[in-house]
């Protein structure tokens, strides 16, 4: 029947500014990852598996394709009662007046905001109301998430995680004490003085990979009381959770942190989305997406396995629906109904595939990649055209930069959707 204690909401409304060009026509959650999915199915997948079956998607810009997924994939029966409902921006009374007075705003001004708004539309919420992003990759016990949150009285839990100070500027980072208590927190600090007052004890601190941790820092995964919060929206007006709700509330409110020890990634910018992908494809990835009991749901497609001729494969995941001919390829995550012809290269690529099978013709490049190409190191967005003897590999080394069309973010080459390279075209 589900957890009805349990409401969960997405945020699921960013630009996602930092993952342009892959956010020109889609939001951030909508991003394709892992050659199938997409980001949204992490949160979702993660509610369903705990039997959180509550589940609203805040939702605002370019979010057309994202309903489409949500609506194609995640229709959940009569019997168990629950639902995902989408809830994108739009006026309402909940909303409240604009800079210059009178009419209501439609969109969301930031995270609290978005949550203010639709507050009528959560008053038959659980008692416990949990906030999730749209747009991070980890699996997460919500189960014991939600049990630390009642064994502390708490009216306010932040699921945390220890980082290295080069992160520092782009989380949220806090104080606690031995019992994890909340003593203070501050949002993507630049300060260093303030980045150096927020450090972990030299004592407690841990070490992974190599790489010390120095801070604690807010996987932006709250857990809020009912009542709390629709207190705290009414009493502040504040438009962000991080920046200003959870630092408002430390003095006033029971305010816990979380320790996560898993695997978590926000999926931010275009050299984390790309450095999370090429992890996939290890033998035993960070984030597993083999896992049989805890899948990861997605639209069902129905395709035919991909298909294979005269070509080496090397540490790579290739998905179904596919058709690649005499080419080779590493280190790369080759997506659904991509088409790759005979003499190409790939090396550390990610390619998205199409959404939907073309046969060749003689007019111009074809759907996906052309013969004798030569890719490194780069993205390819969904339904691009490559052409023959193409050759993506950065020769100039360009760290930052755009040429006819084609970005460049940290060395990265990313083609975007629907794109056509000519034949015999070299970057």
């Amino acid at each position: 029947m589900g957890n009805s204690q349990v409401t969960s909401i997405i945020l699921a409304g960013g630009q996602g500014t930092r993952l342009r060009p892959l956010t020109e026509a889609r939001s951030k959650p909508a991003v394709p990852i892992g050659g199938k999915f997409r980001l949204i199915d992490i949160p979702i997948s993660n509610c369903l598996h705990h039997d959180i079956r509550h589940i609203c998607v805040l939702t605002q810009f370019a979010s057309e394709s994202l309903h489409r997924h949500i609506f194609q994939t995640y229709r959940l029966d009569n019997f168990s009662k629950g639902f995902v409902s989408v809830l994108a921006a739009s006026q309402t009374l909940d909303g409240k007046e604009n800079s210059k007075g009178g009419d209501k705003e439609e969109w969301y001004e930031g995270t609290a905001d978005a949550v203010r708004k639709n507050l009528s539309n959560f008053k038959q919420a659980g008692d416990i109301v949990m906030l999730l992003s749209g747009d991070h990759l980890y699996r997460m016990d919500f189960t014991k998430f939600i049990n630390f949150h009642i064994d502390n009285k708490a009216d306010i839990t932040l699921s945390v995680v220890p980082v290295p100070r080069s992160q520092v500027n782009e989380l949220g980072v806090l104080k606690m004490d031995s019992s994890y208590k909340v003593k203070n927190f501050v949002e993507k600090p630049t300060d260093e003085k303030v980045i150096t007052d927020f450090e972990i004890p030299a004592s407690l601190r841990e070490k992974c990979d190599g790489e010390e941790k120095t801070h604690v820092g807010s996987m932006g995964i709250y857990l809020f009381n009912k009542k709390v919060l629709f207190d705290i929206l009414d009493k502040y007006d504040y438009n962000d959770f991080g920046k200003q709700i959870i630092p408002a509330a430390i003095d006033s409110y029971n305010v816990y942190a979380y320790p996560f020890t898993g695997y978590w990634e926000d999926i931010g910018t275009i050299k984390a989305f790309f450095d999370a992908h090429i992890s996939l494809t290890s033998t035993n990835p960070p984030f597993n997406f083999y896992d049989e009991e805890n899948p990861i749901f997605t639209h069902a497609r129905f395709l035919p396995a991909a298909r294979f001729s005269g070509s080496n494969i090397d540490t790579s995941i290739i998905c179904e629906g596919s058709m690649i001919d005499k080419a080779v390829i590493s280190e790369s995550v080759i997506g659904v109904r991509s088409f790759i012809r005979s003499g190409s290269k790939l090396a550390r690529v990610i390619f998205m595939g199409a959404d939907y099978f073309e046969p060749d013709t003689a007019k111009g490049p074809n759907l996906g990649i052309g013969k004798n190409c030569n890719i490194k190191n780069s993205i390819l967005d969904k339904d691009v055209r490559i052409g023959d003897d193409v050759q993506l590999i950065n020769v100039k080394n360009i760290q930052d930069g755009e040429q006819d069309g084609i970005t460049i973010r940290d060395g990265i080459i990313v083609v975007p959707k629907g794109m056509t390279v000519p034949s015999g075209y070299i970057l």
